[in-house]
């Protein structure tokens, strides 16, 4: 009875239906099988995948925010003052772009709606009711249009006091007031007259560097690139050309345009609208170069520059004077004595290695000493070493020297010293040392020698 009390057990058993897991898809939200939509609101989902090293939850956050504002669009006016730049689609990109990154960073009074998650993703969905967005960024931009109008009047006061850098240290503070609205035609009223608030801010920045003339004497240097022996100093120039007075304490910028050495950057000009512009070091090698004197914008601008201004500013046309260099090679005087095993080499290796670095690096040679800059000498012998079996072994020693003709000063010197080399006689080993010790010259002697002798 009990074996057959069990085989009908067993029988029942296998006549139950089976009980299969749910789908995985079937138990996520509707909001993450198709994209969610609320009348008055702008809705955004976000997704993370766990881990131990991030915060998912705020990650996922981050995203649903970013998802949020695709959908808010930046307008862009056909009378405001990126119109102006309309030929330049990318430049209007940009600004998109960053004004779209910035929102994110700033937007405010969104809820979250629902999160979800399973042992691998964390999804969550967020919305923000559009006319609440509306209502904070009008109210945003009226109080940025009342502060850039105060500036902009400023600026105006300024100028009819004659205080032209007070002036447009206002006329950027106002810019920086309204930078977030320049896609937008913003009217205001500025002594009597009715304007476009963020064009007449750009224009009038513009309309005051329109009238400072830069100057550099000489505008054309010819040095050599061992300048060293003195700084080259340049007078630069600024005035008020509707004016005709000095431009005081007018903040100047220098920088290489092309080529590149070490130039002081930060100026500012005296009572007679003049500053020295210090060039310290050249350190190109083409024979044509070009420093450049700008007008400093970002000094006069004031500290805290944003995405936008950082745009914009490259569209102004700064004041510039150019500094043309014509650059002569250093003339080199070359002398070796090489030896191998004490007998002289018919091919002087280490010399003539030398003679081509040097050569990549923008030197030029002469057979006269006389007029050469640099007298170059290079000295070097291998000796006999120990044998170990077949294997012969060779020590070479150099010496490079660098002497500066005009002035017979030693600037320079090196020492190869005892540079192994191994082969199957003495004269194999002997070539196998030189061949490392022009080895140890290009990878490590040659930037030491051209930093000593070009300084």
């Amino acid at each position: 009875m009990k074996r057959l009390f069990t085989l009908l057990l067993i029988v029942l058993a296998g006549c139950s239906p089976k009980v299969q897991p749910p789908d995985p898809e079937s138990l996520k939200p509707a909001w993450l099988k198709t994209v969610p939509y609320q009348d008055g609101y702008y809705t955004g989902i976000g997704h993370s995948l766990k881990g131990n090293d991030t915060n998912y939850i705020q990650a996922a956050k981050k995203s649903a925010l970013e998802d949020l504002i695709s959908d808010i669009k930046v307008n862009v006016s056909s009378t405001s003052v990126l119109s102006q730049f309309e030929a330049d689609k990318k430049f209007t990109e940009q600004y998109e772009q960053i004004i779209k990154t910035t929102t994110a960073d700033e937007i405010e009074e969104f809820e979250l709606v629902e999160a979800w998650e399973d042992a691998s993703n964390y999804w969550v969905y967020y919305r923000l009711s559009i006319a609440r967005y509306r209502q904070i960024k009008e109210e945003q931009k009226r109080n940025a249009t009342v502060l850039a109008t105060d500036y902009l009047q400023k600026a105006r006061d300024a100028e009819r006091a004659g205080e032209r850098l007070q002036a447009v240290s206002y006329y950027f503070q106002a810019f920086r007031s309204i930078e977030k609205y320049l896609g937008e035609a913003i009217r205001v009223t500025i002594d009597g007259k009715d304007v476009l608030l963020a064009n007449e801010i750009y224009a009038s920045i513009q309309s005051t560097l329109d009238k400072i003339s830069l100057r550099v004497d000489p505008s054309v240097i010819e040095l050599n690139r061992r300048v060293q022996q003195s700084a080259q100093t340049v007078m630069a120039k600024a005035f008020y050309k509707d004016i005709n007075k000095p431009a005081v304490a007018l903040p100047l910028l220098a920088a290489f345009e092309k080529g590149a050495g070490d130039v002081f950057p930060n100026y500012r000009t005296d009572q007679l609208g003049q500053s020295k512009i210090l060039l310290n070091k050249i350190g190109s090698k083409d024979l044509e170069q070009t420093v450049g004197v700008r007008v400093d914008i970002d000094a006069m601008s004031g500290s805290g520059s944003s995405p936008i201004y950082t745009l914009v500013a490259r569209t102004l046309n700064v004041p510039t004077a150019q500094v043309a260099l014509k650059v002569q090679r250093p003339l080199v005087y070359l002398t070796a004595q090489e030896r191998s095993l004490g007998v002289s080499k018919p091919t002087v290796q280490i010399s003539n290695k030398l003679r081509n670095l040097l050569a990549n690096n923008g030197f030029e040679f002469t057979e006269d000493k006389r007029k050469a800059d640099l007298w170059f000498d290079v000295q070097s012998d291998s000796e006999k070493g120990s044998v170990t079996g077949s294997i012969y072994v060779t020590y070479l020693t150099g010496v490079i020297k660098v002497v500066t003709v005009k002035e017979n000063k030693e600037i320079y010197a090196t020492t190869l010293d005892r540079i192994k080399g191994y082969g199957l006689d003495y004269d194999k080993s002997s070539i196998d040392a030189y061949a490392k010790a022009m080895d140890t010259l290009e990878k490590d002697r040659m930037n030491e020698l051209l930093n000593t002798v070009l300084q």
